[in-house]
Parts: C-alpha cells; structure tokens; sequence
C-alpha cells in the first residue's frame, strides 16, 4: 500500500467526525444549512481525492509492470 493511499481515509473521517462539530444550522452557505453545505463539499472532495489517487496509482502500475510483447499472428 503506498501512502497515497492514506487519502482515502480523509472523506470517511470528514463524513463521520464533521457532524460532531459542525451539527448548527445558524450560518448558511450558499442557502443550506452548514452541516449540508459540508456533507455537499465531502461529496465533491471524495471525487477529487478518489481522483487523485486513481492518477497516482496509474503511474505506479505503468513504471512497475512490463510493456506486454504482442503475439505474432500466423
């Protein structure tokens, strides 16, 4: 596992430990509530994240593994 991977532990922990400190609904963002206007910015921040890391990945994978040699055809 390498430590990029360690990103994806970020959107479950904002998801879960978020609503313990952000539980108001006084201070609107863009017309919701705070707590759903940060639910809404996690959603947003996982596809980027998850993004990221789908990136990163890649590139492990291609300078790791082998270029397949292409069978020859009879």
């Amino acid at each position: 596992m390498r430590p990029i991977h360690a990103l994806a532990a970020l959107p479950i922990a904002s998801v879960l430990v978020g609503p313990l400190f952000l539980d108001r609904v006084t201070p609107f963002v863009l017309g919701r509530p705070f707590l759903l206007a940060w639910l809404s910015a996690t959603l947003v921040m996982t596809s980027i994240l998850m993004g990221l890391i789908y990136r990163a990945d890649r590139r492990s994978q291609a300078e790791t593994t082998p270029h397949p040699v292409p069978e020859k055809h009879a």
